[in-house]
């Protein structure tokens, strides 16, 4: 498998989580200015949304939408118990959690990185996103996951995410649930691997 990344970008989630499951795969970094992968391939023929995360596939077939990758990932190596299986509610809570992050927070602190957004609409994405912090606190002040139990790939996902925080002057220590939740994910030795990675 070959997947396709930018630095610090939300295909760090299923970078994690490849290396969680101990999958071989090979990093592709990719420029998102100019499309072009360190190689020099032109990645829009790859992936013609042009964004990371992609992930192709040993028979070549392309999967892109980090919330899909992640699932598709997690029932490779089921054992791992990275993601409750298919056809479980609990599998359906995991969809709920994984597009909650995607939409609320992956979606909010995303349009903070567009420098044509004024600074008055920024202040109000904040405020939104603000909000739907509360949301991820209630259940972080009770569980050390988004879902009862162990580690899973929603985790990866909101860990990817929430870093950016720092980018936009953001202190998570305001919501210490938020800021135990990171220190913790921070520690795994995937996450750790991953990070290293990437800092190439």
């Amino acid at each position: 498998m070959k997947l396709y990344y930018a630095p610090h970008a939300c295909s760090m989630a299923p970078h994690i989580v490849l290396r969680e499951l101990g999958l071989p795969f090979a990093l592709i970094r990719v420029d998102n200015s100019t499309k072009q992968t360190a190689a020099g391939e032109d990645f829009l023929a790859i992936n013609p949304k042009g964004y990371v995360a992609t992930l192709q596939l040993d028979n070549g077939q392309v999967l892109t939408e980090g919330p899909a990758i992640l699932q598709y990932l997690a029932d490779l190596r089921p054992e791992a118990n990275l993601a409750p299986a298919n056809g479980t509610f609990e599998r359906v809570r995991l969809q709920e959690w994984l597009n909650f992050v995607s939409t609320e927070i992956h979606g909010g602190l995303g349009w903070l990185f567009n420098a044509q957004v004024p600074e008055e609409v920024k202040t109000l994405i904040k405020e939104k996103l603000f909000k739907r912090f509360a949301v991820l606190v209630r259940t972080l002040e009770q569980q050390d996951y988004l879902l009862a139990g162990e580690f899973s790939v929603v985790d990866a996902y909101l860990f990817t995410v929430l870093r950016w925080t720092s980018v936009f002057g953001i202190d998570l220590e305001q919501w210490p649930a938020l800021a135990r939740f990171q220190a913790r994910i921070d520690q795994r030795p995937a996450v750790k691997a991953a990070l290293a990675a990437e800092a190439v």
